[in-house]
């Protein structure tokens, strides 16, 4: 439960800095909030290729997980 409730606190604070540099830089309320709430929207190309390298490699590392858990059942039963 302290864990979520770390994440959600960090989640705001991260929040209400975008927004507050936003109004800052002169974007207007409502421009200012869809950014903060919603970054896709202001990800560049070179972010989202970031991204779906990011999310790859974790899909990459479970399937891996998955892998070696699978083949180290069939020696185990074929060992005993």
């Amino acid at each position: 439960m302290k864990i979520i409730g770390i994440t959600i606190g960090m989640l705001a604070i991260l929040i209400s800095c975008s927004f507050g540099i936003d109004l800052l830089l002169g974007f207007e309320m409502k421009t200012a909030w869809r950014n903060a709430i919603s970054p896709f929207r202001v990800m560049e190309v070179p972010e989202y290729f970031v991204f779906v390298f990011l999310i790859v490699i974790y899909f990459i590392k479970k399937l891996y997980s998955l892998v070696n858990k699978r083949i180290s059942r069939k020696l185990s039963k074929l060992l005993e």
